[in-house]
């Protein structure tokens, strides 16, 4: 009995040491932050916003908070952070792609695919489209219906875009250059639309419409 007692003592003192050097000391603390998926954030500035200290206990980094904090730069669209024992911290982030850029009271902002004005810029960027919105957003139809189907865009037909708009989310609008215009319609069937508009592309006129894509026209 007592033999049996002082295993269980003696069970008790070393979880509670190895809870204590886990939770509250350097042991198995974060000695490397790892940065994955970056192209045009440096990795000093997603480790500056993740904010965690070196050999800071990694079993009690809360990796949603340090996700939320890499999310809030302005070039990162998602974040997602994990630990890999016994001292890494990894950040795997997804940066925002520019399809278009905003002119209006903000100043020149670049605007992703989901339709989120993400960064200032100081001169509109070369080979982005102008988006002509009064005021664009993620929560306007007409918005992510214009930036959807400019994301849908092969490099090749991207490149001759200047001018992008929409009144609503059914009438998008292009300008190519060459005083060319696209009759896009609504954001379905982006494939099968930006596949006929290549090879109506080859042939002479100014106006292009692809809003269905099955009975295109040239005029």
């Amino acid at each position: 009995m007592v033999q049996r007692r002082r295993i269980a003592l003696l069970s008790a003192v070393t979880v509670a040491a190895l809870g204590y050097l886990l939770w509250f000391t350097p042991f198995l603390g974060v000695g490397t932050i790892e940065v994955v998926g970056a192209r045009t954030v440096a990795d000093d500035a997603i480790r500056s916003a993740a904010d965690v200290p070196v050999d800071h206990p990694l079993l009690r980094v809360d990796t949603d908070e340090v996700a939320a904090r890499v999310s809030g730069l302005p070039d990162v669209a998602t974040a997602d952070v994990t630990r890999s024992w016994p001292s890494t911290l990894t950040i795997t982030v997804t940066e925002r792609r520019a399809v278009a850029y905003h002119e209006g009271g903000g100043g020149i902002r670049l605007v992703d695919a989901h339709g989120v004005p993400y960064k200032r810029v100081s001169e509109p960027p070369d080979g982005l489209p102008r988006l002509e919105l009064f005021d664009p957003g993620p929560a306007d139809d007409a918005t992510r219906a214009v930036t959807r189907a400019l994301a849908s865009l092969p490099a090749e037909l991207a490149g001759q875009v200047v001018a992008a708009r929409a009144t609503t989310p059914g009438d998008v609008e292009f300008d190519l250059t060459g005083d060319r215009i696209v009759r896009w319609g609504d954001a379905h069937q982006n494939t099968d639309k930006a596949r006929v508009l290549g090879v109506l592309l080859t042939r002479e006129g100014t106006a292009y419409d692809v809003s269905s894509p099955e009975l295109p026209t040239v005029s």
